[in-house]
């Protein structure tokens, strides 16, 4: 790969000329690199309905998320070479983790992270049918970590923490 100095020749050249492309990076500065090589072969059907729905729909959502949501941005300064748009995608295409659930002094702990921001976690407590008892938001302690406190007592603990995309996850505390 090399890079090119910003003379007025090249200043504004983006794009593929014969067999290289030109790419201006967030720095300013501008890269060239040979074509991609395209294989003939168009993919499984899995992986054509993946490049024809979801990233689509991702990269749609990622193109408004990034000026939308200041944290993209922040984050993205952190980084070099790195803009809004690439943490929206990133953001959009993993969901949170939960790591583990606690029941401690009538509370419950839930640590749950993500390559961005938890936004959200909702507990739900259910009897041994599980028949929904109460349901509510657990609010941010520190870092990852997470709490709510349930006025009844259940037999199970469905936790189920959400990213700013929407994205989902979930795990049960028997």
């Amino acid at each position: 790969m090399a890079k090119v100095d910003l003379s007025k020749l090249f200043k504004n050249l983006r794009g593929k000329i014969g067999g290289l492309v030109f790419r201006r990076m967030p720095d300013g500065s501008i890269v060239v690199s040979s074509a991609p090589k395209y294989k003939k072969k168009g993919g499984t059907p899995a992986q054509k309905a993946y490049r024809n729905g979801t990233f689509k729909e991702r990269t749609q959502w990622a193109k408004w998320a990034q000026h939308e949501y200041p944290i993209y941005a922040q984050l993205a300064a952190e980084r070099p070479m790195v803009h809004a748009y690439n943490m929206a995608i990133a953001d959009i295409s993993h969901p949170p983790v939960i790591h583990r659930i606690l029941r401690k002094d009538g509370r419950i702990l839930v640590q749950a992270s993500d390559d961005v921001l938890v936004d959200k976690v909702r507990v739900d407590i259910r009897d041994e049918q599980g028949k929904l008892l109460e349901a509510g938001d657990a609010h941010r302690l520190e870092n990852d970590m997470w709490e709510y406190t349930p006025r009844l007592e259940g037999k199970q603990v469905v936790v189920r923490a959400f990213d700013i995309p929407g994205n989902s996850a979930r795990m049960v505390l028997e």
